[in-house]
């Protein structure tokens, strides 16, 4: 069993220990009323669009995702929390280095040993949940997992959830699709992305993500035999007949759609195994993207 296959399968205990730690983190974490942005890279990014809309969504304040490097300094904010599985991240630490002094921040992070513990003025550590593999499965929904309890939005359905989506078979015949689609409203839209850049990350696999209302207007014309559409979350109506007429497959989303995005991790793994590819040695990719003079 590959690593990435060993972290997955530990997400519903991961879970629990960061729903059960949520309060001890409370102060390192946004409180009700505060204006927020939440910054990573990568899988980071899409956990960080997931929380912020989370949060809104919650009436707990207004909240922003970005892309550490296109983070808008110009902004103001009460805090900025950073998600950074290694810590090492340069886009992530120069960010920190610029708001020291003037802006709040907290990284969550799962390697206590790395630039980041003196980089933010808070530090919430989930070693637990830490990983061998390049690419990210536990880490990240175990942090959205940690945010989602601190908003008062977890419960114990998620994990069955998940565990559910570890022991279910994958619908017939999606392995073999030629292309995939994830799609997503509110706080789902960044799952649907993270779906898909695993895919790309663990099996080369031609993947797109978009808001479920947006598909229509265009990425619909590439659905035909032999593609699939996966809704992560409640799909808008008459979206799976659309997109059954075309001949595509429609995967509904019926789990929690953090679950289901464990179900779209293990179609990475089967994909990649079917076209003879190992995850744990994604294509031009390392654990973490260090950059000039940040990498000593």
């Amino acid at each position: 069993m590959t690593h990435v296959e060993n972290e997955l399968n530990s997400q519903p205990e991961c879970w629990i220990r960061a729903a059960e730690q949520a309060a001890a983190h409370g102060a390192a974490l946004p409180a009700a009323g505060e204006r927020v942005a939440i910054v990573g890279c990568g899988t980071s990014f899409f956990m960080a669009q997931a929380v912020a809309a989370l949060r809104e969504q919650s009436g707990q304040g207004e909240t922003d995702a970005f892309a550490a490097s296109e983070f808008p300094d110009s902004r103001s904010y009460d805090r900025v929390v950073a998600l950074t599985r290694s810590g090492t991240t340069t886009e992530v630490l120069e960010l920190l280095g610029r708001l020291r002094g003037r802006t709040r921040t907290t990284a969550v992070t799962a390697d206590p040993y790395t630039p980041v513990m003196e980089s933010a003025d808070d530090i919430v550590v989930l070693d637990f949940a830490d990983e061998q593999s390049v690419v990210q499965t536990r880490f990240a929904t175990t942090a959205l997992t940690l945010l989602r309890a601190h908003l008062g939005l977890h419960c114990d359905a998620v994990v069955a959830d998940a565990r559910t989506a570890l022991e279910t078979p994958l619908p017939e015949g999606l392995v073999d699709c030629s292309q995939f689609t994830f799609l997503g409203r509110g706080w789902t839209v960044g799952l649907a992305n993270e779906a898909g850049l695993k895919m790309r990350e663990a099996s080369l696999a031609w993947t797109e993500a978009y808001p479920a209302m947006e598909y229509r207007h265009g990425p619909i014309s590439i659905t035909t035999r032999g593609t699939a559409t996966w809704m992560l979350g409640e799909a808008p109506e008459g979206l799976a007949e659309q997109v059954r007429e075309t001949g595509g497959l429609w995967v509904a989303g019926g789990l929690d759609p953090l679950a289901e995005l464990v179900r779209a991790q293990r179609l990475a793994v089967a994909v990649a195994a079917a076209r003879g590819l190992d995850p744990d040695q994604p294509r031009h990719l390392t654990r973490s993207v260090i950059l000039g003079r940040t990498a000593h």
